[in-house]
């Protein structure tokens, strides 16, 4: 895909080198010239000077031929700029990073594809994390309601060395949970299956209603019956 970001701080030329990387034709928009230069020498980025509401910046950026433009500025009123400006050139999509929740009827109203809020992001990453111990990584979802998240299964768990469909189907399952992926030993995530095995010590990424969290993970922690049984002294 051929992107152009607008906005190549910290967060927007980290998401213009994991682009970049991933193959990906990729073009940054900054005021400040070291960053535009250092994204170029180090990276090897193509990197234009200047203020990315210009509309004649643009288009020497060529946003009429992006996939995508990604407007990562330090005042929405920019990133709205931006946003006009690229749909107006024929940009095939919009996104932008919110930072004043207020302007999101705005750039709803602006046809903006995509608006993703760091605060919402973070709020609900931390939120999680505070609530919920059991939780290892969590991304809230939709418009939070939502949330994707870790979790690992304790060798001892009821759930332990059975099936998806069997653990699905089992009495005090949460209605809104989801499974969402299984990790295997090397780290990579695979889909899961009906038949496929949560392992004790496996971690499982699930999807779940967030006023349920609490509810998931103390089924998912939930004792074997028999493992009591050994634990009893005789």
């Amino acid at each position: 895909m051929r992107v152009l970001i607008a906005g190549a701080g910290r967060a927007g030329l980290s998401v213009a080198v994991h682009l970049a990387k991933m193959g990906h034709d990729v073009t940054i928009v900054d005021r400040d010239e070291s960053i535009a230069n250092s994204a170029f020498e180090r990276h090897g980025l193509v990197s234009l000077v200047g203020d990315a509401t210009d509309a004649g910046l643009l288009k020497e950026a060529e946003v009429a031929r992006a996939d995508v433009v990604v407007a990562m500025l330090r005042r929405d009123a920019d990133n709205l700029a931006v946003a006009l400006l690229a749909q107006a050139a024929g940009a095939k999509r919009v996104m932008v990073r919110m930072r004043d929740p207020d302007y999101r009827g705005v750039y709803v109203r602006a046809g903006v594809h995509r608006i993703l809020s760091e605060i919402d992001v973070f709020i609900g990453a931390m939120a999680t994390a505070i609530e919920h111990p059991g939780v290892r990584h969590a991304m809230v979802l939709g418009a939070g309601e939502s949330v994707a998240f870790e979790i690992d299964i304790p060798a001892d768990s009821a759930v332990a060395g059975r099936s998806v469909s069997v653990i699905a189907g089992s009495a005090g399952f949460p209605a809104s949970c989801v499974f969402a992926g299984l990790y295997r030993a090397d780290g990579r995530i695979e889909g899961p299956r009906g038949s496929s095995i949560v392992a004790g010590g496996a971690t499982v990424l699930l999807v779940a209603a967030r006023d349920e969290l609490a509810e998931v993970i103390a089924f998912f922690h939930r004792r074997d019956p028999g493992s009591r049984a050994q634990d009893r002294p005789r």
